[in-house]
């Protein structure tokens, strides 16, 4: 397209020369009554060809731009809603891969304290310098097991020095 608008202002500044070399006589050209305007019949032309022509280039050059701006808003805009498509698309499979997650019932005040009142209270956070001996444990996780767990334990530990030891009352096989 680029080579077809060059051909053509050639063209037409060929034929401006050639007729500016045949016609180049004086002319008179009254404006008003006392002002007259002597010039050359080429510079006529080439005036009276550019007062028809710059206003209908610039009017085409600025619905072009209008034209390439809405071109680009619309782009922008595509994009955009295809950005925003895929995106709530991807959404919408990744909420389908996972599972749906039940909200955590909510306590009412009453029944909150019959859970807690069983419950130990919660241990008070201490922190510890490089200078202070670590405390010592609380008495309930310190304090001896009940009989019935420490003879199970001891039973438990028999047991395994029995399957370690070899049984030395019977005699060999061979």
């Amino acid at each position: 397209m680029q080579v077809v608008r060059t051909i053509i202002w050639v063209l037409i500044l060929v034929g401006v020369v050639l007729f500016s070399f045949f016609n180049w006589r004086d002319v008179e050209v009254m404006i008003w009554d006392n002002l007259v305007l002597e010039t050359k019949v080429p510079a006529l032309v080439i005036i009276s060809f550019l007062l028809g022509f710059l206003p209908t280039w610039l009017y085409a050059r600025g619905v072009i731009w209008s034209l390439n701006r809405k071109i680009r808003s619309l782009e922008i805009a595509a994009k955009a809603s295809s950005v925003s498509a895929a995106a709530r698309e991807s959404d919408r499979e990744e909420a389908e891969r996972t599972e749906p997650v039940e909200p955590e019932p909510e306590s009412t005040p009453e029944s909150h304290e019959e859970t807690t009142a069983g419950a130990p209270a919660p241990r008070e956070e201490t922190r510890l310098t490089a200078d202070e001996p670590q405390p010592a444990e609380n008495a309930e996780e310190t304090a001896p097991q009940d009989a019935a767990s420490q003879q199970a334990a001891a039973d438990d530990a028999q047991a395994a020095e029995a399957d370690e030891t070899p049984n030395q009352d019977k005699p060999a096989t061979t």
